[in-house]
């Protein structure tokens, strides 16, 4: 209410000439959901809890480093073995390190369980982790990469149904899907991944993305591993080839010192009683050093640690072409970082059945191609037979677009519901829509043609809607969907000269 003026003199009122401006969200800010080492932040426990990083070393701070991956070594003869992961494997913390080296940036954590206190990974220890982001504004990617290390493909579809209800729930973040055995080469039977993964999603797939085939890292340094990564059943297996191969170069003359041949043998033999953090380095580097078969043995081992669901990769890849381009670009045909191949090697006709489903389950495809390296080759959502929702940057731009707008309009919540503030509501998204445009981010020659803003009595609202206290906003959007099929036609004409 105006002040009432009874003394003689000159009074300044100062009126407001523009209306609110919208504040864009923050379009790429993962949260990621697993197990860790740790979860304690100043004597409290962070389990369950959401919490902000922006970088390795923070999240060493609260979480700890990554787990220790055993394997069991098999042997038939004193030549052949195989190495295979022995008990529980978790990826979370590989699969950040690929994430921030793909371009991530402020994420989320939630842990759901320590690794000396999970015997058996179940789909419910990510339920509590999942419910837990409910309170939380700002995430905008949900990536969960420790559900390709649960029992089997049942339990990993539990947790991506959970995922995209939640997605749908909140209408503010998109999900990531990894595929449980991405790792394998499809069958096309009753067995096949992809088919396994279908099979076990059903709804609100345009809240979500997959991508097959895993990759192969080079996440891990072969100083990250050593003989302690070998279950302990296992050692006297590792003894015993190696000493088979320093047996066989002492017989074929590659190794005529008698002197060195009872070191190497003493430090082969050490290998099941050594602790001590510093010797165990000291004999893993000795033993690299005269051993062919010990470098290899832990090559394969190495590699297997390094092939990594590309969840998180991809998380960081949506972080890097929103900041470089903008969140309406399609995250595809970019290469990923730290990778050096697919698990798969994927084709033109093996993406055919990938990329166009009958049943509109898009999987997007991640291939080679030569003198261009691994390119993320797909831009589709799980909802491929939807003209509405196919692609990820689409869904991407409108969660963008209508979050943005939801919390900007928040501050009109109790006004009048009158003439005023509806002109003052449609100019202020009318200059949010034309700045997005000016981005790139809609598609028309102008403003007109890109997006139009409706709302009035009469309009959007009846005089029923008014007095109930509805006030309604229709806003229409082009928005730009990504030039998927390229085709160039050519045809012979006649000399012109």
């Amino acid at each position: 209410m105006a002040k009432t003026i009874s003394t003689p003199g000159i009074y300044i009122t100062e009126k407001n000439a523009f209306p609110n401006s919208i504040v864009p969200i923050a379009t790429a800010v993962p949260a990621f959901v697993g197990y860790t080492e740790k979860a304690v932040w100043n004597k409290k426990s962070v389990s369950n809890v959401p919490v902000k990083i922006s970088s390795l070393a923070e999240y060493q701070a609260y979480f700890g480093s990554g787990p220790k991956t055993l394997f069991q070594l098999e042997s038939d003869s004193k030549t052949v073995f195989k190495c295979s992961v022995s008990g529980i494997r978790f990826f979370l913390y590989n699969c950040l390190q690929l994430y921030f080296a793909n371009g991530g940036a402020a994420c989320y954590i939630v842990s759901i369980g320590n690794f000396a206190d999970v015997s058996k990974p179940a789909p419910t220890d990510f339920f509590g982790g999942i419910d837990a982001l409910r309170k939380e504004q700002e995430p905008t990617l949900l990536v969960c990469p420790d559900t390709v290390g649960l029992p089997d493909a049942n339990a990993s579809a539990e947790v991506h149904r959970k995922m995209l209800d939640h997605c749908a729930e909140m209408q503010s973040r998109f999900a990531i899907l990894d595929i449980w055995g991405g790792f394998q080469q499809r069958t096309l039977d009753g067995n096949d991944v992809i088919s396994t993964f279908r099979n076990g999603i059903q709804n609100n797939l345009k809240w979500g993305a997959a991508y097959y085939p895993w990759v192969n890292t080079s996440i891990a340094g072969i100083g990250e591993v050593d003989f302690t990564n070998v279950a302990k059943d296992s050692l006297p297996v590792l003894a015993e080839l190696l000493l088979a191969e320093l047996q066989q170069a002492l017989k074929s003359g590659q190794l005529r010192d008698q002197q060195k041949f009872v070191a190497i043998q003493n430090a082969i033999n050490a290998i099941a009683t050594t602790t001590d953090p510093s010797q165990v380095k000291e004999l893993h580097q000795t033993l690299q050093a005269v051993s062919p078969l010990y470098t290899n043995i832990f090559k394969g081992i190495l590699q297997e640690i390094n092939r990594l669901p590309p969840g998180a990769g991809m998380a960081g890849i949506y972080c890097i072409v929103d900041q470089s381009q903008g969140v309406f670009k399609a995250p595809a045909n970019v290469s990923m970082a730290s990778v050096l191949s697919p698990a798969v090697q994927v084709s033109n006709d093996d993406q055919d059945d990938l990329n166009a489903p009958l049943d509109g389950k898009a999987v997007c495809a991640i291939r080679t191609f030569p003198g261009q390296g691994v390119l993320v080759w797909g831009a589709r959502t799980l909802d491929g037979n939807s003209q509405d929702w196919r692609y990820i940057n689409v869904r991407r731009t409108m969660i963008y677009i209508e979050q943005s707008i939801k919390i900007a309009i928040r501050a009109y919540v109790f006004e009048q519901n009158d003439a005023n503030t509806w002109a003052t509501v449609k100019s202020m998204i009318e200059n949010f829509l034309t700045n997005f445009w000016r981005e790139g981010g809609l598609a028309g020659a102008k403003p007109q043609d890109a997006f139009s803003v409706q709302i009035g009595l009469g309009s959007t609202m009846t005089a029923q809607d008014i007095l109930d206290g509805y006030m309604r906003v229709t806003v229409l959007l082009a928005l730009s969907r990504p030039a998927e099929f390229l085709v160039v036609t050519v045809v012979q004409q006649m000399q012109q000269s």
